[in-house]
């Protein structure tokens, strides 16, 4: 495990370092779990009661926060992004040795840069062109005429399929299929007709796509995901979407067909967007949200119900039932309250 001292931590988290900078730090842990040797942070308000008594070297906090440390720290106004940038030099990546290796498989017409790696299982398809320091992974397939930008990375188990795109500096985890058939199908007296997926998908520079996601190639046009964006595990992107640059989307949102997501956008975890519609930049979604119309102002929006005892939710679904009948039958009481203020008044003059 690689160490630092806390003075070099500090100018990688862009932090004001408080306490002895010769302080050698070897890990990340949090505060409550954390030792001597450790780096710890608090970034959530609820856990500031275990802030006093952690036995943690150092930990990263906002300066509210600094009268109750009784150790080292590093302050930062956002001390989540400083704790992102520590964090990375704490990972051990592997060296990358470039090569190819015996057991992939490389069509004789795919051009793969000296300095890229290719691991055993992997597969390689006709005309693609894999760029400067990629690494493709383990059992990864990668299809005819597929690009690959410099620096990026398939960990295991990823398919490209034909024609897709994808830029530098982007990150993709086990499982993920981008550029499979979108759903498309056409209905001749009950009998479906595929619709032919004619499109390519098109991902930008510094994209990360967790594992198991999916993104579809557009049927007519592409599929885009724009620079920066972040996907996380277990997400649906259907065909002709759209997706802003720096939006970030967690696990197991369905997004349908031909929707367009602007930049700087947030979808938190379940989220279903229904096609054809259109979240403007700065849309921020809370998580089980259902999505139907176009958001075309910035802001939170929110479609959920919280959890409660069953036997409430069982009482307040049947009244759900009688919203409409409730709504004309106040709409009609409404109506005779007016026309005796007016029969009032008449009387009154």
């Amino acid at each position: 495990m690689p160490s630092r001292t806390l003075a070099e931590l500090a100018e990688v988290a862009g932090a004001s370092l408080q306490g002895d900078g010769t302080c050698v730090i070897s890990g990340v842990e949090t505060l409550q779990s954390a030792t001597s040797g450790q780096i710890a942070f608090l970034t959530n308000p609820r856990y500031r009661r275990y802030l006093s008594s952690t036995s943690a070297s150092a930990v990263v906090l906002a300066p509210e926060d600094l009268d109750e440390c009784n150790t080292n720290a590093l302050v930062s106004d956002n001390p989540y992004l400083a704790y992102a940038r520590i964090s990375a030099c704490f990972t051990i990546n592997a060296e990358l040795t470039p090569g190819i290796h015996p057991d992939a498989t490389v069509h004789p017409e795919a051009t793969i840069a000296e300095s890229a790696r290719v691991d055993a299982g992997a597969v390689i398809g006709s005309g693609a062109v894999i760029g400067e320091n990629a690494v493709v992974g383990v059992n990864c397939v990668v299809g005819a005429d597929v690009v690959i930008g410099a620096r990026s990375h398939l960990v295991a188990g990823v398919v490209l399929l034909d024609r897709v795109q994808l830029g530098a500096d982007c990150l993709l985890h086990p499982g993920v299929v981008v550029g499979s058939d979108g759903f498309g199908l056409a209905n001749d007296n009950g009998r479906w007709v595929k619709v032919c997926q004619l499109g390519r998908v098109i991902i930008e520079d510094e994209v990360e796509i967790g594992a198991n996601t999916t993104v579809d190639r557009g049927a007519i046009h592409d599929t885009i995901i724009c620079k920066g964006a972040k996907l996380d595990n277990q997400i649906q992107v259907a065909h002709n979407v759209e997706i802003g640059e720096n939006t970030a989307i967690a696990a197991c949102t369905g997004i349908a067909g031909s929707t367009r997501i602007g930049s700087g956008c947030t979808l938190a975890g379940g989220v279903g967007i229904v096609g054809h519609i259109e979240l403007a930049d700065g849309v921020h979604i809370s998580a089980m949200s259902l999505v139907s119309r176009s958001l075309r102002e910035p802001g939170i929006y929110t479609g959920s119900l919280l959890a409660m005892p069953h036997k409430t939710w069982q009482k307040n679904l049947s009244r759900v039932k009688q919203l409409d009948t409730m709504a004309r039958q106040i709409r009609k009481l409404e109506e005779q309250i007016e026309q005796l203020n007016a029969d009032l008044a008449d009387k009154q003059k």
